[in-house]
């Protein structure tokens, strides 16, 4: 199977490309070690990890060593010029003497004195003031009614509201599937395909593998072999292939090889035959 780089999906040996998407698969090629079919652009061999890269080495441009890239930028480099850098004298600065830092002077000690706060003369007239306002304070209020009952006697609570079940869907409901149908372009006739099948067969009466899809009746039908296409049922996709007819099967006018299979979409043109003489429109 060739896996597709667009949408990984799985296509047969030898498809040019994607029956998915339609991208061009990559080219097989096979290992020099084991002979496995390996991509042409892979590095290693996926059966026996040999390495593909050995068998044609790309070739690494040689750099000049660091020693002869110097010595050849001291070469061409003019004379006098490192030398001069390196041979001028720099001058010597003269530091002057520095003079001893005068002694610190010792700062003057802080004294600390702590005040006495002023006495205050008590008045026997703002204490018994004082003492009336405390008293008229403490004491309970007067003509205060009690609290009625009822109104300590909490609401009773709402009454809940009853839940209502969801509806159950009928038994008698069916689930609706999805099915295929082939219809015949020359004398409108469509022809149900079964989906319980893997593969359908394409063809005419014969003893090795009775068709499904039966074309003997239709016109032109000399043209169609008697095991001509098939088509694969995998969950809701259909793909169709040429089974080795003698005229060939073409899909939207295209040629489909033999070995290689198409996914089915809705209007696609199915003509078993040259010349589009027995055609059929997949609808779903």
């Amino acid at each position: 199977m060739i896996v597709c780089p667009n949408c990984s999906h799985q296509n047969p040996d030898g498809a040019a490309q994607c029956e998915a998407c339609y991208t061009p698969l990559p080219t097989m090629a096979s290992c020099p070690s084991c002979g496995a079919s390996v991509q042409s652009d892979a590095s290693f061999c996926g059966q026996c990890g040999f390495d593909l890269r050995a068998v044609s080495p790309t070739p690494t441009p040689s750099t000049p060593p660091l020693s002869e890239a110097s010595s050849e930028t001291a070469k061409t480099a003019p004379a006098g010029t490192g030398t001069a850098a390196s041979a001028a004298e720099t001058p010597e600065l003269e530091i002057p003497e520095l003079f001893p830092p005068e002694p610190l002077v010792p700062p003057d000690p802080i004294e600390l004195g702590v005040s006495s706060p002023p006495s205050v003369e008590a008045d026997p007239e703002s204490a018994a003031e004082s003492e009336a306002d405390l008293a008229e304070a403490i004491a309970p209020p007067v003509n205060v009614p009690p609290p009625s009952p009822a109104a300590a006697i909490p609401p009773p609570p709402a009454a809940a509201t009853p839940i209502v079940p969801p509806a159950v869907p009928d038994s008698a409901t069916q689930i609706q599937v999805n099915s295929a149908k082939l219809f015949h372009i020359q004398t409108n006739t469509t022809i149900e395909l079964p989906s319980d099948l893997p593969i359908i067969h394409i063809g005419k009466p014969n003893d090795r593998i009775p068709p499904v899809v039966d074309v003997s009746g239709f016109p032109d039908s000399e043209i169609v072999s008697r095991i001509h296409a098939g088509i694969r049922v995998e969950g809701d996709v259909y793909y169709i292939e040429d089974v080795g007819s003698s005229n060939g099967t073409y899909i939207n006018n295209m040629p489909l090889s033999f070995g290689n299979r198409h996914r089915l979409r809705p209007g696609d043109r199915i003509a078993l035959g040259k010349g589009d003489k027995v055609s059929f429109l997949f609808q779903t």
